[in-house]
Order: C-alpha cells, then sequence, then structure tokens
C-alpha cells in the first residue's frame, strides 16, 4: 500500500467514528423532540393515546410510559389538593399571588395551566400582560400591574410580571439605566407594601439549560401547533443568553426578601418542575380542607302546559361529527 492509500485509509477509519457519532446525536435530538411532542398532549387525552403513540412514528419507552402513568396519579392527586386550597381562599378571603419567571420555554406556561386546570376561573386568574403601550409607558412603572392583584377570596398567577423591568426590559435596552436602578429600589418596598396589606405574594423562578432551551425552541419550529409561540423577542433572547443570566442573577439577589423571597424551580424535566413546584406552593399556605353542606339535586318543577318550542332549522350548526 502506498502512503496515498495509507492516507486515505486513515482518513476513512477516522471518518466512520465521527459519522457514527454524527448519526447518534441527530437519533438523541430526534428523540427530544418526539418527546416535546408528546408532552404537548393535553393531560385529559394523554392517558388514552399511549397506546396510539407507536402508530404516529413516536416511540415512547415502557419506562417512559411507566413513568407518565406515576406523574399523571401524583398530578391529579396536587389538583386534589389545589381544589382544597381554592376553597380555602375562598371560605378565608385569602389574597395570594403566585409570580412566575423564567427564561423563554422555561415551562411557565406548562405548570400555569395545570395549575389552573381544576379551579374555579372566577377566583384563580392569569395575569399575562402584553408590553406596555404608549400611555402605560407614562405611568408609575408598577400601576398597571397594581389592577391585576387579587381581591379577597383570589389568587392571580402572573405569567411574567413587574420583573420584566429587571430582565428583558434591561437586556433588550427597553429602559435606561435609571429606571433600572430606581425599580430595585423600588421593588422591595412595593412588595412590602403588598404584605403588610394582607397579599401573600410566592415568586418562582423556572431554570432550565442552554441545550434544553434549545431543544424546546427547535420544537417549536417544527411543530405548526406550537409555533406561535416563538416571537422575534424569543429568537433575540436566545442570541442573548448570558446577558440574561446575568441580569437574573442580579435580579435574584437584589430582590430576594424576606417577605416575598425567591424559590428556584429546576425545570429541565418539564413534568418533575411542574410537580414540584405544585407542591411547594401548598406548602407555602396554611390551608385547611373546608366541610361543606351536603348538596340534594331538586326535582324538577313540571307544569302540564309546558311546551318546548322547536328550533328553527337554520340556525342549527350542520352535524360533521
Amino acid at each position: 500500500m502506498n502512503e496515498f492509500d495509507r492516507t486515505m485509509d486513515t482518513e476513512q477509519r477516522d471518518a466512520e467514528p465521527q459519522e457514527a457519532e454524527l448519526q447518534e446525536a441527530e437519533r438523541h435530538r430526534r428523540r427530544r423532540l418526539d418527546e416535546e411532542l408528546i408532552d404537548a398532549y393535553d393531560e385529559e387525552l394523554e392517558m388514552e393515546v399511549d397506546d396510539r403513540l407507536q402508530e404516529s412514528g413516536l416511540q415512547i419507552s415502557d419506562e417512559a410510559r411507566a413513568l407518565r402513568r406515576v406523574y399523571f396519579r401524583e398530578l391529579i392527586r396536587l389538583q386534589g389538593e389545589l381544589v382544597k386550597l381554592q376553597d380555602w381562599i375562598v371560605s378565608t378571603g385569602h389574597r395570594l399571588v403566585v409570580i412566575f419567571e423564567g427564561r423563554d420555554a422555561a415551562g411557565k406556561g406548562g405548570v400555569i395551566k395545570r395549575i389552573t386546570q381544576r379551579l374555579n376561573p372566577r377566583m384563580c386568574r392569569v395575569a399575562a400582560l402584553p408590553a406596555p403601550n404608549n400611555r402605560e409607558r407614562t405611568q408609575w412603572y408598577f400601576q398597571r400591574y397594581v389592577q391585576h392583584l387579587p381581591a379577597g377570596g383570589e389568587m392571580v398567577l402572573f405569567d411574567r410580571s413587574w420583573y420584566n423591568r429587571a430582565g428583558v426590559e434591561r437586556v433588550m435596552n427597553f429602559c435606561t439605566d435609571d429606571e433600572y436602578e430606581e425599580f430595585f429600589r423600588s421593588v422591595p418596598e412595593f412588595e412590602k407594601m403588598l404584605v403588610r396589606s394582607g397579599i401573600q405574594i410566592v415568586k418562582y423562578w423556572f431554570s432550565i439549560t442552554d441545550d434544553e432551551q434549545e431543544v424546546r425552541f427547535q420544537s417549536r419550529i417544527e411543530d405548526p401547533l406550537k409555533q406561535w409561540k416563538l416571537s422575534p423577542m424569543d429568537l433575540e433572547s436566545r442570541r442573548r443568553w448570558e446577558a440574561y443570566t446575568h441580569v437574573k442573577e442580579v435580579m435574584l439577589q437584589r430582590s430576594h426578601i424576606p417577605e416575598a423571597p425567591w424559590w428556584v424551580v429546576q425545570g429541565v424535566d418539564k413534568k418533575r418542575a411542574r410537580l414540584n413546584c405544585i407542591h411547594h406552593l401548598l406548602s407555602q399556605v396554611p390551608y385547611q380542607e373546608i366541610e361543606h353542606p351536603h348538596v340534594t339535586l331538586p326535582a324538577r318543577v313540571h307544569h302540564p302546559d309546558y311546551i318546548r318550542q322547536p328550533v328553527p332549522e337554520d340556525i342549527i350548526i350542520p352535524e360533521i361529527y
């Protein structure tokens, strides 16, 4: 074998493990994207679709299926406790604010959905405010958030909050240095004032890794049902990962107060993050089960002259299904 052949043979042998590594990396990437898609199913349906996943080309191991069943059982149990918490809040007139912060795709929306899933929307509200309009930009910074605070017997979940100023506004230069510093002078006093008035504040930061955010963003790109979640701001936040890390560290340090401390949720495993967050939230409120009077369904009153009028055919929707 001449020198040229030996060189080519060596390069070919070197290329084989590299190709194998690339194929394995692609298989891992595809598996993670499949897991993201599986996770997107609503809990009401997930138990029913497990047996049909292979037909759609999505693979799930027996171990993963078993873990999912444990997750569903525990989630339903915790949601039962949330209903008890709801009853206690309504009965006592307690006021609760829960703040959810974290990077884009960190899982805030997922846990909010599971918290509210079984609760009465009249007492458990979600506040997800858009960017401030021109009028709101001239107001006291906290003013537009105040109107969403709970009355007695209510719980409000802030899907992002006044901490936008300490995060996205700082990174994207939407606020000045003076406004940024004024926020950190004001926010401890603002939250202490709310607590003194009887509002309980619980603050969560959802923490994920660089790699996990990339997988979740890629999943949004590939899934047409989730593409709406991916905004130009999300893409820019991906590019500025390190800047977000810095402002997050400053925020946790400068706004962690005894009256309203920060709690960090490890969010790489979505299902564990949801369960851990709900479990912790329940532990923060001294709720008790409220006894309800026995409900008896009254008999319907029948009148001999009652006639139900027919509905006009032209206003009945077509029965396609």
